[in-house]
Parts: structure tokens; C-alpha cells; sequence
């Protein structure tokens, strides 16, 4: 009620000293585990000993955002260079990494780096097309003779490929780090910092 109270006071006097325009909706007093603001949200800590504490977290709205974004770089049909695409790739991750580094995303953030890598394989297998030429590449990625050409045929999709052997032992992360991707872990690394 006392709650209540002060929030009321305080709508009146910004409403008739300050004149903004004020959104009912998001103007309101709740607890730390309801309140979302720019993408970010708390949650509660949960140690032993520690309570009245929360830690800063992303939003479901802009985890779905951000992987909606991050898929429609990486789609198989979209016509762009590797290259365009991991600078494309890499502007938009740093730019969310540099929004979301106070938060707590690490173990999120490393099953979206895999899920990236495997996208961008799928896309370099996609855009190898035929038969023959899947294999002279796996040749040239260090795959033997036989191996490939069973590989270069195999009848797997092109999703299950990029998630199995065949594409994680030729296309590397190191790999993909010289040809200019940089993964989700590495801004992690760089801009963390403690808040607490």
C-alpha cells in the first residue's frame, strides 16, 4: 500500500512540474525479476549464504533476436561471399557483445558459438554444391583419398554434416579464425568485467 502510495505522488509530480510523457505500462513498481529494461533482466543468485543479491541477465525478447539476426547472416541460400559473411557476422556480434558484456551469458554464449560455427560450416558445405568438388576440397583439407570421396557422398543433410566429423575435423575453429571469423567467447573474454 505504502508502495502504492509513492508511486502515485511521484506519476502526479512528474506529470504536472516535469511534463514528460509518461508509458503507464513500463512505469511501475515490481520486484527485480520482473523488470526488463534495454534487453537485460535479473534473476535472483542462488549460493549458499548470499540472498538479496540478483544478477544482470538478456532477455528472452533479445536472445530470439539476436539468434533470429545471426541466422539470417548465416542462411545457406543467401548469396555472399565467406568473407562478407564474417564481416557481417562480426560487426553484428561485437555490437551485441559490447551491449550485453555486464551480464551473466557465458554458458549461454558458448552453446551459440557452436550452434554459429556449425551454421557457417553448413554454409561452406552448401556452397561447395557438387560431388567432386566436396572432394577435392576435403583432399585439400587433409582428408585422404578414400575418406573423402565417401565423405564427398555421403547421404547425410547438410545440417547433420555440419554437426558431424566430417566438417568438424576438416573446418576448423582455427580455421575459421584465419579466414576472419572471431567466436562469441573471445569479446566475452575481452570485455567482462565483475560488477559486484
Amino acid at each position: 500500500m505504502f508502495t502504492a502510495s509513492v508511486h502515485y505522488r511521484l506519476f502526479i509530480f512528474l506529470r504536472d512540474r516535469l511534463k514528460p510523457r509518461i508509458n503507464k505500462v513500463k512505469s511501475d513498481i515490481r520486484r527485480p525479476v520482473n523488470f526488463e529494461l534495454l534487453g537485460h533482466g535479473f534473476v535472483p543468485v542462488y549460493k549458499k549464504g548470499v540472498k538479496g543479491h540478483y544478477q544482470l541477465v538478456v532477455t528472452k525478447k533479445s536472445w530470439a533476436k539476436i539468434k533470429r539476426n545471426l541466422k539470417s547472416i548465416t542462411k545457406k541460400t543467401k548469396p555472399m561471399s565467406l568473407t562478407e559473411r564474417l564481416e557481417r557476422l562480426n560487426q553484428v556480434c561485437r555490437g551485441w557483445m559490447n551491449n550485453y558484456h555486464l551480464t551473466n551469458i557465458y554458458a549461454k554464449v558458448k552453446k551459440l558459438d557452436e550452434w554459429l560455427r556449425n551454421r557457417l560450416r553448413y554454409c561452406i558445405w552448401h556452397d561447395m554444391k557438387k560431388l567432386e568438388r566436396k572432394r577435392k576440397n576435403l583432399i585439400r583439407l587433409g582428408i585422404e583419398d578414400g575418406q573423402a570421396y565417401a565423405w564427398s557422398r555421403t547421404r547425410m543433410g547438410g545440417w547433420a554434416v555440419a554437426q558431424s566429423p566430417i566438417l568438424k575435423i576438416t573446418i576448423t575453429t582455427s580455421r575459421l579464425k584465419r579466414k576472419g571469423y572471431r567466436p562469441l567467447l573471445d569479446y566475452i573474454n575481452n570485455t567482462q568485467t565483475s560488477i559486484w
